[in-house]
């Protein structure tokens, strides 16, 4: 791969609405080649702990995520090598042993929570997008989902919510929507926002392949 790749990051609180932007990107680039990496996979092995303790684990504070080993895949990937990508596994609350083999695509998507928190990987960013929505709705997509896809009860997700993710929310998440290139409310059905990205991602790419 000759050209270097655009890196897209794309911020915002649990909820707000970030996979939904990432798949419309994704949709709007079927020609391209796209590579997701998930920071959710880059929460840090936590296998030296009992697992009690694993379990008072805040993953909505900085230091749950491993950005040191997210940023050399990200340079890795950069120059044009793969990375084994890892797998966290919620139910025991540690890394997984298995790894994901990636290849570098034309479009790196970064996306998580906090991925402009790090100055480090802010300054590999091409596009800085932060999904901003209300907090009434991003607790009833979080409250689903968990019910749902995670087998949680409601009480303990209104328990880690009020505990955990809204204060970490307002401290570390909120405050990193001032780095954003571009702010998107409601996420993916914001199309005229898609559409503003979409544009530059292509004059991006177009640049890049220019310069090679």
């Amino acid at each position: 791969m000759k050209d270097k790749p655009v890196v897209i990051g794309v911020a915002g609180g649990s909820g707000s609405g970030k996979t939904s932007v990432t798949r419309s990107i994704c949709k709007r680039f079927s020609d391209k080649t796209i590579l997701v990496i998930e920071q959710d996979y880059y929460y840090k092995d936590q296998s030296h702990l009992p697992f009690e303790e694993r379990l008072n684990t805040n993953y909505d504070h900085p230091l749950a995520f491993d950005n040191d080993l997210l940023i050399e895949h990200l340079h890795q990937l950069l120059d044009g090598k793969e990375i084994n990508k890892p797998v966290y596994d919620y139910k025991i609350h540690t890394r997984s042993t298995e790894v994901i083999r990636v290849e570098p695509k034309d479009v790196i998507i970064v996306e998580g929570i906090l991925v402009l928190e790090d100055p480090r990987l802010v300054d590999l960013m091409d596009i800085k997008v932060f999904v901003d929505t209300d907090a009434d709705i991003r607790i009833i997509r979080r409250l689903l989902r968990d019910i749902k896809e995670r087998g949680r009860s409601l009480d303990s997700v209104i328990e880690q919510y009020l505990n955990a993710v809204r204060p970490s929310h307002l401290q570390f998440i909120e405050p990193t929507k001032r780095y954003a290139d571009i702010i998107i409310p409601e996420g993916g059905k914001n199309y005229v926002a898609i559409d503003i990205m979409a544009s530059k991602i292509e004059s991006i790419l177009a640049k890049n392949s220019e310069n090679n």
